[in-house]
C-alpha cells in the first residue's frame, strides 16, 4: 500500500491523494484560506477510525453468523485542546438487523478492537520525515 500526496494547483491548497488505484483530495476550509472542495486531514483520520469500526463490525458478525445487515458509524470530534495534546472523538454506533441484547452488546465491545481504535489508543507510532533529493521546481 502506498499513500501519494501531490498539490493540485500552485495557487490552492487543494490536494490529490492517491492511495494506490484509489483517487481521493484533500483541502483546508475557506476559514484558513482554503477552497473548502474536500474533507481536510483531521476529517481523514477521525474517518478512519468510523470505518474501520464499521468493517469490522461487519466481518465479525459474518464470521459469527450474527443477523446484521448495516452499521451506521457517527463520529464527531472535539478538537479544542488539540494543542495541550488532548484530541477526543466521541462514536455513536448504530447496529440494523434483528439483533438479541446480548448480541448487540458483543458487537459494541468488537467496535472498540478495531484496529485502527487500538492504532489510535495503544500504539507508539513513530514517524520519519526525509526531503527528497529529486529534481527542483519552482
Amino acid at each position: 500500500m502506498s499513500v501519494t500526496v501531490n498539490t493540485v494547483s500552485s495557487e490552492g491548497f487543494r490536494h490529490s491523494v492517491q492511495i494506490d488505484e484509489h483517487e481521493l483530495f484533500a483541502d483546508v476550509p475557506q476559514s484558513v484560506g482554503g477552497e473548502g472542495s474536500a474533507p481536510e486531514p483531521h476529517d481523514y483520520f477521525d474517518a478512519a477510525l468510523g470505518t474501520c469500526k464499521a468493517l469490522t463490525l461487519k466481518m465479525y458478525a459474518k464470521k459469527k453468523n450474527i443477523p446484521l445487515t448495516g452499521v451506521t458509524v457517527e463520529v464527531k470530534r472535539d478538537n479544542s485542546e488539540e494543542q495541550k495534546g488532548k484530541y477526543a472523538l466521541h462514536v455513536k454506533l448504530t447496529l440494523k438487523g434483528v439483533l438479541t441484547d446480548a448480541e448487540r452488546e458483543e458487537l459494541h465491545r468488537v467496535a472498540d478492537r478495531c484496529p485502527v481504535h487500538k492504532l489510535m489508543t495503544t500504539t507508539d507510532v513513530s514517524i520519519e520525515t526525509h526531503l527528497s533529493e529529486g529534481a527542483f521546481s519552482q
